[in-house]
């Protein structure tokens, strides 16, 4: 008699989690993060909820890593990894280029509702938003940062800027905007902040 060869433990556990990712994001997106339980979590994923505190302690670690793997899914999708802000030697296009390439992520429901969710979360959990922060956001400035330094070495920028604080001039406020709701976010919005960021207030 043949013996069966025994099931493979490591892929029954890739296709939970990716089934708790899923679940994790299509809950938040349909009911809202408050009514997002671990409970409809594994209901929706198929598995049982001892699974899901197998490997995460709360739901806003599950929707935590399950975005983090949305974002990178993203980028493969998009042929952006490594990651990086494209260097085309015109600063202001890219800096243009890669916000409106963030306004459209903010805007697609995939990702607003979970960002929202780990935004408002991380406020009142200090041990997630220090995750949100080191993992997703901090990245994300590097990436300006680096962008910023080589506008430094080509003569673009100030060699006493700091780049660190330069590009808090158009992403703090094209954050706050969506965070708060004080204005409607748009590609023409974030064209107008580097033009203001890169050229000033004063008459020309």
């Amino acid at each position: 008699m043949v013996k069966k060869p025994a099931p493979d433990a490591s892929r029954r556990s890739e296709r939970s989690r990716r089934a708790i990712y899923a679940a994790a994001l299509a809950l938040v997106v349909e009911v809202g993060y408050p009514k997002t339980t671990v409970e409809a979590i594994a209901a929706r994923a198929g598995v049982g909820k001892q699974t899901i505190y197998r490997w995460w302690p709360a739901k806003a670690d599950v929707l935590l890593e399950a975005f983090l793997d949305l974002a990178g899914q993203a980028a493969r999708e998009l042929g952006q990894e490594p990651y990086a802000i494209p260097d085309t030697g015109d600063l202001a296009a890219d800096l243009r280029a890669v916000l409106r390439a963030t306004v459209d992520e903010l805007l697609d429901p995939r990702f607003e509702a979970p960002s929202r969710a780990l935004a408002a979360e991380g406020l009142v959990n200090e041990q997630l938003g220090r995750e949100f922060v080191a993992k997703l956001l901090e990245p994300q400035l590097q990436l300006y940062v680096d962008r910023l330094r080589s506008a430094q070495d080509a003569g673009h920028v100030r060699a006493d800027v700091d780049p660190r604080i330069a590009l808090e001039l158009f992403v703090s406020p094209l954050a706050q905007r969506w965070l708060q709701h004080t204005g409607p976010i748009s590609h023409a919005y974030t064209d107008t902040l580097v033009d203001y960021a890169l050229n000033g207030l004063a008459p020309r």
